[in-house]
């Protein structure tokens, strides 16, 4: 007799099943195993958490970037802005010698004037040994004072 009673039934198909012998698996590839995989686990937890933390600090540099581009834009425009308000440009005029226009004249597709042209208010006159500007009556149709 081997020392151990022999079983029937149910209880042999369940003994079946479990191993006998001194050959149990050994625990130290699975112990292994699980050490890796944790470990790189937390190797994988920690490369994306560089990763996103870089990213974060780009996020905010971009960031400040654009609010100076925007401060930048911003200043600009209210140069802009003033550089073409209407008493800006008046001064501005004045200063390269314009001045206001009269009541102006049209020329229409067929060559005749409409309106009534006048010389522009503060306008000094042509000195004699200047050339001739032409009348509003030589801008009709008609001859020019030349005779051609």
């Amino acid at each position: 007799m081997s020392g151990k009673p022999e079983l029937k039934g149910r209880a042999a198909r369940l003994a079946r099943l479990l191993p006998t012998g001194p050959g149990q698996a050994a625990r130290t590839p699975f112990v292994l195993l699980v050490v890796l995989l944790l470990g790189g686990g937390l190797i994988c937890l920690l490369v994306l958490n560089s990763a996103l933390s870089e990213g974060a600090f780009k996020l905010d540099d971009l960031q400040r970037g654009t609010k100076n581009l925007t401060d930048e834009e911003q200043a600009l425009q209210r140069d802009i802005d003033a550089y073409s308000a209407p008493d800006a440009l008046q001064r501005r005029a004045r200063e390269l010698g314009m001045v206001p226009g009269g009541d102006p004249a049209f020329l229409a597709p067929d060559g005749t004037v409409k309106g009534v042209p006048s010389p522009a208010p503060g306008v000094r006159r042509p000195a004699a040994s200047t050339p001739l500007v032409l009348a509003p009556e030589a801008m009709t149709d008609g001859p020019t004072p030349t005779g051609r």
